[in-house]
């Protein structure tokens, strides 16, 4: 038989059982949907954490107050631990340890930050200028935090693009005076942008000199330092450095962590690659049950179509051809299937990319091609036993059934 025959045949064969073919299609659409959407959310979540990260790029170090050593578990994210990193503590470092070229530790709090007669709870940032450099922070009016000494504390701020406009709507902010708690601030910049950073928004924070955040926050402690590396220096051979610093500074303890994005976004990277493969794996265990339907209904094909089966067997047909008929049916309904079911699957990703447009949804193209494939694949594999026994049926038995 003419391939063109065959599939006019199969065409015909999958017309005249609609409910049937409906229900195969639908079973295998969403399998594939299931793991289109699956692997774009893998994807999804992966390339936002990524994005996180590289802002920071691979020369930039972090350090954070704890240990996992010493504390059993993941170093403390909120600042707080046994020893706390001091401003004089990176005064030290600024003068002893050559390979870094800005620095940037942070007092982090929330406060109410009110103007005249509104006022708005908001993330408080105490830090320096090179803070905006380092985290690619853009200033859209005004001037970003002034170069002070560490330990000088001035009434200047900056503030998010979306507090200024909770505070002063379309009026200029640049020259007013704010009010944090009992602290008066001056606003020389606002920021453009939200500058979402791991689910806060610093469009709706306010910056102030780390020494004026101490003060405001009663606090002598980091939250943590962000440190620039030299151009002509290994970020492993800095980072040592301050290690060592850092121990002979807190009396022989190493209790500090240094972070490297470099090496962070490696390990995630590996991570949640396999958390995609993982999630991907749990969709295609659909299209198996899928599978199991389409030999489930092809065994019933076969047993309702005996007298086709005998009439072709009568006419000459070879038992690899009544074989052939039947895979055949059960590839195209599968491809049908995988199609509809990307198809869906897109449909619902661009759903997500416009509900949250910040996470970037995308199925990679090995994630389409092993779906159809697996699709396909299974359908042709469980289809096989019905077909077999349709190959292997005596024509004048077939003829004789009713």
């Amino acid at each position: 038989m003419r391939l063109l025959d065959l599939l006019r045949f199969s065409f015909l064969a999958l017309r005249r059982q609609p409910f049937r073919s409906g229900m195969l299609l639908t079973a295998v659409g969403l399998g594939v949907s299931a793991v289109v959407i699956l692997t774009a959310l893998g994807e999804g979540a992966r390339g936002y954490v990524l994005g996180e990260f590289a802002y920071m790029g691979k020369d930039t170090l972090v350090m954070v107050p704890g240990r996992k050593e010493t504390t059993g578990g993941m170093p403390p994210m909120t600042g707080t631990a046994a020893r706390s990193i001091t401003l004089e503590e990176v005064e030290v470092l600024q003068r002893s340890v050559p390979g870094v070229s800005s620095w940037a530790p942070m007092v982090m709090g929330n406060g109410p930050v009110s103007y005249k007669s509104r006022d708005r709870d908001s993330l408080v940032l105490g830090t320096t200028a090179a803070f905006f450099v380092l985290r690619e922070l853009e200033v859209g009016q005004g001037n970003a935090l002034p170069d002070l000494p560490l330990g000088e504390g001035k009434p200047v701020a900056v503030i998010g693009q979306k507090l200024k406009d909770a505070l002063f709507d379309n009026s200029r902010a640049i020259g007013q005076w704010i009010r944090i708690r009992d602290y008066r601030f001056r606003v020389i910049g606002v920021l453009s942008g939200s500058g979402d950073s791991f689910g806060a928004d610093l469009g709706e924070a306010i910056f102030i000199p780390v020494a004026s955040a101490q003060s405001l926050f009663n606090v002598h402690g980091l939250f943590r330092v962000m440190m620039k590396v030299r151009d002509n220096h290994k970020v492993s051979a800095v980072t040592s450095d301050i290690s060592k610093r850092m121990k002979v500074l807190h009396d022989g303890e190493q209790d500090v962590t240094i972070i490297s994005p470099g090496a962070m976004l490696t390990t995630f990277d590996s991570i949640l690659k396999v958390m995609t493969l993982g999630v991907a794996g749990i969709g295609a265990i659909s299209l198996v049950v899928s599978g199991i339907l389409v030999m489930n209904v092809t065994l019933m094909s076969v047993k309702q179509r005996t007298a086709e089966i005998g009439l072709l067997k009568a006419v000459g047909a070879p038992a690899s051809q009544v074989r052939t008929l039947f895979l055949t049916e059960a590839g195209l309904i599968a491809a049908a299937g995988a199609v509809a079911g990307m198809l869906a699957g897109q449909l619902v990703i661009l759903a997500g990319r416009k509900l949250y447009p910040l996470v970037p949804f995308a199925t990679p193209a090995w994630a389409l091609w092993t779906s159809l494939a697996l699709a396909v694949g299974t359908a042709l594999l469980f289809a096989w036993l019905p077909a077999q026994q349709a190959a292997n049926m005596e024509p004048v038995d077939a003829l004789g059934r009713k």
